[in-house]
Formats: structure tokens, C-alpha cells, sequence
């Protein structure tokens, strides 16, 4: 059976805190020189998992709502943030956030919003979203061909992920402004860039919802065949993501 998108991480909280990209730091150079992101701005992360963007944020001076509906990840989250005074750890959901309306600046999304029923979602930043509020949407794009490897790190995943090719992100450009509309919506690509050794390359794919762990009939074959890949094109005993991180950004 597959898992509700809201419980699909449970199992995968380590794996996707040690081994998941970051976002180059041009995403908030960005925000800054865009939208005119301030320290003082109240920001709603939505779907904020473990706090890899909320970190940013925080880091940035924002006070953030972190909004998370799976139980496990907003408390891994909560304790790799806990030094910051100004996180808000929120039992939500991008459909039902529980805060305010008009009360934050920004609201933003990285690497959720395929997750998200879109329509309620947008109504829901609609009415979080003070007047003339940001919406900012992000996604870490795994590159599937530039390198042999990659090539053959994607033929892995079609061979053996549990629901991969029905969760990619092939439809993300036409999602997204399907989702500003009737608002404008710009993009903007940056690149991002992962090196691994074996254990590291294992962990990525462990991290990711749809890879068969330990017990799974498939898991041994992928593993299997991880190997391989591995020993192929390891040089320097490490091998590489590229990514390319999409910002789409607009008012709502």
C-alpha cells in the first residue's frame, strides 16, 4: 500500500538528515534582492521536515513557523533547531496550517509542494499571507543524465523504486504556475553539487520515499546493482550529484 505523502518520511529521518542536499546560499540572495526578504519578515515554512531551509531562515535572523505534519520529522527538526530562539515548531499541514490569517511575510516551500493538494494549499497562503506577502516554492532537481553515473543512478530507481516514476518531478514548471495563477510567477535556477562515498551514496537513496529498505523483496538486488554502480564510477572513492535548485517566487 503506499504511504500518505504526510507519513511517506517517518522511517527515513536519519538518513534524510545526514545525506539531503542543502540549498546554495544564492537562494536568499535572492529572496533579499527580489522581494526585499528582511530579518524582521515572519516567515511560514511549510512541510519544513527536518529544518534544512528553515535553517537558512533562522540563520538569516527570521522568525520562522516551521509547519510539519509528520510527527517524526518536525521533532528531528525541533531538536536540530532548538538553539534558535526565534523557530516556532507548528503541528500543520500546507492545507491547514493552524496560524493566523495576515500574519506572515513570506511563506515558503522547499522541496513539498508535489505533496500538497494545490488548490487548498493556495488558498491557505492566501489567507496566512499578509497583503502584498511573498510566496517562495523551491526544489533541489537531481540531475538524471548528465554523467554515466547519474544515468545509472536513475535506471536504479526506475528498476527498483517502489513508486518512482509516478512521483517524479517532470510537471513541476507547469504545476507551479498553474498554482500562481492568475499571479505572475518568476523562476530562477541556481546549481548545487553533492559528493559521496559508498555509505553516503547509500544513505541518499535510503533517504528518499520511494527506495526499498531492509526487509523489502527488492532491497537486496538495488543494493546489489548500488554496488556496482558504485565501483564503476567512483573516483577518488566518491561519486556526484549535480543538482539544479528552482526557485519560483511571486505574490498570490
Amino acid at each position: 500500500m503506499t504511504k500518505s505523502p504526510t507519513a511517506r518520511f517517518s522511517d527515513r529521518v536519519e538518513n534524510y538528515v545526514r545525506y539531503r542536499p542543502g540549498y546554495p546560499p544564492e537562494v536568499l540572495d535572492l529572496l533579499r534582492t527580489e522581494c526585499g526578504l528582511q530579518p524582521s519578515h515572519i516567515v511560514a515554512d511549510i512541510a519544513s521536515g527536518t529544518g534544512v531551509f528553515t535553517r537558512l531562515l533562522l540563520e538569516n535572523g527570521n522568525s520562522v513557523f516551521a509547519v510539519e505534519p509528520n510527527t517524526e520529522m518536525r521533532k528531528r527538526g525541533a531538536h536540530e533547531l532548538e538553539s534558535y530562539d526565534r523557530l516556532m515548531s507548528v503541528a500543520g499541514t500546507a492545507e491547514e496550517t493552524t496560524l493566523r490569517s495576515a500574519s506572515v511575510d513570506f511563506v515558503t516551500a522547499a522541496q513539498a509542494a508535489h505533496w500538497f493538494d494545490l488548490p487548498r494549499a493556495r488558498a491557505e497562503f492566501v489567507r496566512i499571507l499578509k497583503p502584498e506577502g511573498w510566496c517562495v516554492l523551491i526544489w533541489n532537481e537531481r540531475d538524471t543524465a548528465s554523467t554515466t553515473f547519474l544515468r545509472e543512478y536513475e535506471e536504479l530507481l526506475l528498476a527498483y523504486g517502489t513508486d518512482y516514476k509516478e512521483i517524479r518531478h517532470e510537471r513541476t514548471t507547469a504545476m507551479i504556475h498553474e498554482f500562481f495563477a492568475p499571479a505572475p510567477c518568476h523562476e530562477r535556477v541556481f546549481t548545487l553539487q553533492q559528493q559521496f562515498d559508498y555509505q553516503g551514496l547509500a544513505g541518499r537513496l535510503w533517504s528518499s520515499s520511494y527506495a526499498p529498505l531492509e526487509g523489502h523483496p527488492s532491497y537486496a538486488p538495488m543494493m546489489g546493482e548500488l554496488q556496482r554502480i558504485y565501483r564503476v564510477h567512483a573516483k577518488n572513492d566518491t561519486v556526484a550529484f549535480e543538482y539544479k535548485t528552482r526557485v519560483f517566487y511571486g505574490h498570490l
